[in-house]
């Protein structure tokens, strides 16, 4: 697999200069299922996201019957999360929620699309908030509705350096599992 960036390293040398570059594996080299996989564990076992005790009851949307039958399914969802911040940052709540929501059966009628649970969302970007690993990115401010107070308003969430190194950490100890399992990606 051929990494789309590369890490540049200028090294001095017997006088000389000498430039070393390193393959750098990032998020954008790894299929998504093998990817969520292994940071759903590296989430779980580094201790970053927790499942909130009402986990266990939620539904995930509206366009779902019953709760998830998944032991993992909280840290397989702050995995997707923080993967699709990773790519399309800035994004909200209301951004992701349309991408984790579905089509609602209606019964006769034709199915409509319908957001996921934006609490699910809300919370999950919360502990990866905590941990670090994703920040809020804000873009300016408007006048409170007394007149005094100025509101801040935020573009979205973004992955910080830190998470961008855990995700890109996560992706490099995958590759050589996913260069076994897809024999044809590493020509890319």
């Amino acid at each position: 697999m051929v990494p789309r960036f590369k890490r540049c390293f200028h090294i001095w040398v017997q006088g000389g200069q000498h430039t070393r570059c390193v393959p750098m594996t990032t998020a954008y080299d790894i299929p998504a299922d093998s990817l969520i996989a292994a940071l759903s564990a590296a989430l779980a076992e580094n201790g970053h996201v927790s499942k909130p005790e009402w986990a266990e009851h939620v539904k995930t949307g509206a366009n779902r019957e019953l709760p998830p039958s998944q032991t993992n399914w909280w840290e397989t969802r702050c995995a997707a999360i923080l993967r699709k911040v990773y790519r399309n940052g800035p994004v909200g709540v209301t951004h992701l929620s349309q991408d984790f929501g579905g089509k609602k059966n209606y019964g006769s009628k034709p199915n409509r699309p319908v957001a996921g649970s934006r609490h699910v969302i809300r919370t999950a970007l919360q502990q990866l908030e905590a941990a670090g690993l994703v920040e809020k990115v804000e873009s300016r401010f408007i006048e409170g509705e007394d007149g005094d107070e100025d509101v801040q308003l935020y573009a979205g969430r973004v992955v910080t350096s830190a998470g961008q190194s855990f995700v890109d950490n996560v992706a490099h100890s995958v590759r050589a599992q996913v260069e076994d399992q897809y024999p044809g990606l590493s020509k890319y």
